[in-house]
């Protein structure tokens, strides 16, 4: 599942480069769907960083990968 997540990860990495920010894997649970990851650069310290993370990475994960139910920031 890890290698899902690092590719769907990569088709939202580019949007998020383009405003001075990134996304970093930080681990994958397979036993309970969560996924934490860490919002890098200008995303960091963004105040629309929780809608980032919830309304675009979240949503794009669980599109593309079932098994997750839920993206934290850490």
């Amino acid at each position: 599942m890890k290698e899902k997540v690092e590719k769907a990860l990569e088709q939202i990495r580019g949007y998020l480069q383009a405003d001075g920010g990134d996304v970093e894997l930080v681990s994958v649970n397979e036993d309970d769907g969560i996924v934490e990851v860490r919002l890098k650069g200008a995303c960091g310290g963004c105040p629309m960083a929780t809608i980032t993370l919830k309304n675009g990475i979240e949503r794009t994960l669980k599109n593309a990968i079932p098994e997750v139910k839920e993206v934290k920031a850490v």
